[in-house]
């Protein structure tokens, strides 16, 4: 089941390590500014990715039919940022998007994520042209950042039968974002898009 977030949902599901975590990561908000702090982030993620005291809710490893899994696990009333656990069966990726103008930090906790990142060179309106900038297979234990205004990529679990379970620390909430159709020679068409949560179980 999916359903939009609203500004009283305040999400804090237990899990094995939970604390752990969010001692880590309020930690690493204090480090500065979002350079900083994504970068005390980077580390802090792989560090909780190889313990062994931290551990995921179950229903991160199930996929959902359609679509990646977005599911939130906690909001931090003193800091604002956001932790979401995304789960992405055989094949589920994203277009080209954006996170609405937040820092955003993603681990790695099972299976192997294609990514890439995309330079912006020029627009026009709702046009927007794109050259891709890097690529990369993230694996297990392995943390990135994006900050804005690099902000723009994409994420595809390839494998034929693996899941992929990655988790993401926003700066604040993101409810919705920017995705981008592609049309030809490199422009793509901007929309706008809501993104709904899956249910925690």
């Amino acid at each position: 089941m999916r359903f939009e977030s609203t500004a009283t949902d305040i999400p804090d599901i237990a899990f094995q390590g939970r604390d752990r975590m969010i001692a880590a990561i309020d930690a690493a908000i204090a480090a500065g500014d979002h350079h900083a702090v994504t970068s005390a982030l980077r580390g802090a993620m792989c560090a909780l990715i190889r313990d062994p005291g931290v551990e995921l809710p179950a229903c991160t490893q199930l996929p959902v039919d359609g679509h990646y899994a977005r599911r939130e696990l906690y909001r931090s009333p003193a800091h604002g940022y956001s932790i979401v656990a995304m789960t992405w069966a055989p094949g589920q990726g994203t277009p080209i998007h954006d996170h609405d103008g937040l820092w955003c930090v993603e681990g790695i906790w099972r299976g192997t994520l294609e990514i890439a990142q995309y330079e912006l060179l020029e627009s026009d309106g709702e046009r927007f042209r794109f050259r891709a900038a890097s690529g990369m297979q993230a694996g297990v234990g392995s943390a990135g950042s994006l900050i804005p205004p690099h902000e723009y990529h994409t994420i595809r679990n390839a494998s034929a039968d693996a899941i992929a379970v990655s988790l993401h620390v926003y700066q604040a909430p993101i409810e919705h974002c920017a995705r981008f159709r592609p049309e030809a020679d490199d422009w793509y068409l901007r929309y706008d898009a809501s993104l709904a949560v899956d249910t925690v179980d």
